[in-house]
């Protein structure tokens, strides 16, 4: 049983936010955030504490002896719902990653297999826009690599929208491919590998970058394959001296490129940031939850039996046609419903 008492400090909470909203006090954008993140735990609480004050209703119209009947069908029928109407509330109730409601940043790039990795890298790009059009996500491609079959060398994109991190950030890690490739004349199967990285989109505020950190180089954009070369140099380069890490962006503004660079650079130490805060607290953790591990094969796409595993809960799809257009729901769900499993079992829930 849940403490009730907890549960009325959050919708006093919620009361207030909303009063405080209407009067126009305050920090506006920070109670309508907070607002937005306790609605859906408070629209779980009003359902349990419903359920419990039905029940205690129908008990006590049991000494009736006109209303017993009913009572007791009302009694049973509210006691079969509570476990689930409480389940629900326990994952509501959970400590929410402070990323989650951020947009994201998409990096795809080829791992083991030459040609057939880079193809196939794209093919990840497809199913991952495909994916976001079907939760009404933005995609802005930031960079774009592509090789002279159509594949990609890498990709960064941005994308937009309610939740995209709290459902994209389980997709970093180690994609496996199993299948023919097109170039294959004897029908064998390839195996290769393509590396995916779901960063939380950093604002200012989180990172704070020093002019004297960085270098800013500029260079001549060309599209795939050396097509539609500008002829400026728009093209930004962005070393981060003190990590070695380099970004680029190669859109036609030189002064969207500076942003946009500046975007993908701040997101990438923001989630090193994270990665060395959640080392440390996972430190005398017996299991990680979300570690992000990319050195790992966290799925393998099997073209020749139709089939998608993903190696972290042993789930195996038989409908990779689905997934590869951006079915990828069903996964997802089942990734993010071990999370929280594994979020309650530490918390001694």
């Amino acid at each position: 049983m849940i403490p009730q008492d907890r549960l009325f400090q959050i919708r006093d909470r919620f009361q207030y936010l909303e009063a405080a909203m209407s009067d126009g006090s305050g920090d506006i954008a920070a109670l309508a955030k907070e607002y937005s993140d306790l609605k859906p735990v408070v629209d779980q609480i009003d359902e349990y504490i419903g359920l419990i004050h039905g029940i205690d209703d129908a008990k006590a119209m049991l000494g009736d002896a006109d209303m017993a009947e009913l009572a007791q069908e009302e009694m049973q029928r509210l006691t079969s719902a509570l476990p689930a109407a409480e389940a629900a509330l326990q994952i509501a109730l959970l400590p929410r990653d402070a990323a989650d409601s951020r947009p994201a940043m998409l990096e795809i790039r080829p791992g083991t297999g030459g040609d057939e990795a880079a193809l196939f890298a794209g093919d990840l790009l497809r199913m991952y826009m495909r994916y976001a059009e079907a939760h009404g996500w933005g995609v802005d491609i930031i960079e774009e690599q592509a090789t002279e079959l159509g594949g990609i060398k890498e990709v960064v994109a941005h994308i937009t929208g309610k939740d995209v991190f709290a459902r994209m950030k389980y997709e970093s890690g180690v994609h496996r491919v199993q299948r023919v490739p097109s170039t294959e004349s004897g029908g064998r199967i390839h195996t290769s590998a393509a590396t995916v990285a779901v960063l939380p989109e950093a604002e200012e505020v989180d990172i704070e970058i020093s002019p004297n950190d960085i270098r800013i180089d500029t260079m001549r954009s060309s599209g795939a394959g050396g097509q539609h070369v500008n002829t400026t140099d728009s093209a930004v380069r962005i070393t981060h001296l003190p990590t070695g890490l380099v970004v680029t962006s190669s859109e036609k503004s030189q002064h969207r490129n500076r942003d946009k660079a500046m975007q993908v650079l701040r997101a990438r130490l923001y989630d090193l940031e994270r990665g060395r805060v959640d080392s440390e607290r996972s430190a005398n953790r017996a299991a990680q939850v979300g570690s992000g591990d990319r050195s790992e094969r966290i799925r393998t796409y099997n073209f020749p039996q139709g089939r998608m595993t993903d190696h972290r809960i042993n789930l195996t799809l038989y409908k990779l046609d689905q997934v590869m257009q951006g079915d990828l729901d069903e996964v997802i769900d089942a990734l993010r419903a071990d999370a929280q499993a594994r979020q309650m079992a530490e918390m001694g829930t």
